[in-house]
């Protein structure tokens, strides 16, 4: 049997004078708390209509509307901003990190830069299975912290998936990036991981991708969202197979470590062909 979904009854007709406006008010908070913010508005607004049908001069609007009405956006703002992250680390999701890529990327046609640093927790499983699920999570919790630390306006940190996040670095160019990327992964090195368990050591390897401003005639053009994420996969892979805790990056043709990782001999070229 299919259940019925429950229906918010229109309350014309149904009441009048101060029982209707307590009606309006009722329906536009049970709306509020289905995310249905426009009829919620609305219906507040029925509710101050009521209240004053009967004077000739229509008064400013009651202190205590303008609250209630203040509290709906505000709850508004904070459920859509809820919906975009992710639960465990608060950091942004795979869904802002879409939706704010492509807008990024249409931006870029007016000569912007964008820098994207795919970040994977080096040998994480040990961690989950020497020290247990519960500390893997506040590692992942300190790590999202460690890696939102000085980021330059504009720029985010997102989840990509279970141990992976990203880095969005926007308007940066790509000296500016390594550097920012170097000095995060060091950061996380550095940080007292002892302290949440005797032991325990953390660290990062970060595949770079730098894409110039789109329109550059001595580039390529500007490439997808997906591909460039594509780009910092395979360079990821390559900070991995070159020793871990590292950042990966291309210049020149060449890829690159950042920091002391850049003496290490055989860094393992990407995986994706013609990169």
């Amino acid at each position: 049997m299919t259940a019925l979904r429950p229906e918010i009854v229109e309350p014309d007709g149904l009441a009048d004078g101060p029982d209707l406006v307590h009606l309006h008010e009722s329906i536009a908070t049970l709306l509020a708390a289905r995310g249905q913010w426009r009829q919620a508005y609305r219906h507040l607004r029925s509710a101050y209509d009521l209240a004053f049908a009967e004077q000739d001069v229509r008064p400013m609007v009651p202190e205590q509307l303008r609250r209630e009405v203040d509290r709906l956006r505000r709850e508004h703002a904070e459920a859509r901003e809820q919906s975009l992250r992710d639960s465990l680390t608060d950091s942004y999701n795979r869904r802002y990190l879409d939706q704010r890529l492509v807008s990024l990327v249409a931006e870029r046609g007016g000569g912007a830069e964008l820098a994207i640093a795919l970040v994977d927790l080096d040998w994480f499983k040990q961690v989950n299975d020497t020290f247990g699920h519960l500390l893997g999570d506040r590692v992942l919790q300190n790590v999202v912290e460690l890696l939102q630390v000085d980021l330059p306006d504009g720029a985010f940190c997102a989840r990509y998936g279970g141990e992976e996040f990203v880095l969005v670095l926007p308007d940066v160019d790509a000296a500016e990036a390594v550097r920012i990327a170097e000095t995060t992964r060091s950061r996380v090195e550095r940080h007292a991981w002892d302290s949440l368990a005797p032991g325990l050591r953390v660290t990062v390897s970060m595949g770079l991708a730098c894409e110039p401003p789109a329109g550059d005639a001595s580039t390529r053009p500007a490439v997808a969202p997906e591909q460039q994420l594509l780009r910092a996969d395979s360079l990821l892979y390559s900070a991995k197979q070159s020793g871990r805790n590292a950042v990966a990056y291309r210049e020149g043709g060449r890829v690159r470590l950042a920091g002391p990782a850049s003496g290490r001999r055989g860094i393992t070229e990407p995986r994706v062909a013609g990169y």
